[in-house]
């Protein structure tokens, strides 16, 4: 019996008037559906946080947890840099996930 290999995801939402969100999943596509649907805890549903602006993938949770909590110690304009050098229009990239 193999192994079941996952793949991690640290994220970031942003709502329309600019908060962002960082997470980490195993299941991007379901985790921008809980946030499109308002499903996910008090932040994210308080301040819209819809819009998937930013992700990266990870073989392993040790590192992805350890990303997530590097993103969310950077200030605001470390965190905008790193969305735009892959997203530098923030498109919403949910729409191009299977």
């Amino acid at each position: 019996m193999s192994k079941r290999r996952y793949i991690f995801y640290v994220y970031i939402m942003a709502s329309p008037k600019g908060t962002l969100y960082t997470g980490v999943t195993n299941n991007l596509v379901r985790r921008v559906s809980e946030h499109k649907e308002d499903k996910v805890g008090s932040f994210s549903k308080r301040y819209g946080c819809t819009k998937l602006v930013y992700y990266e993938q990870h073989q392993y949770i040790y590192n992805a947890i350890e990303r997530e909590k590097e993103i969310k110690n950077f200030i605001r304009e470390k965190k905008e840099e790193l969305i735009k050098e892959v997203n530098p229009k923030w498109e919403d990239l949910s729409n191009n996930l299977e």
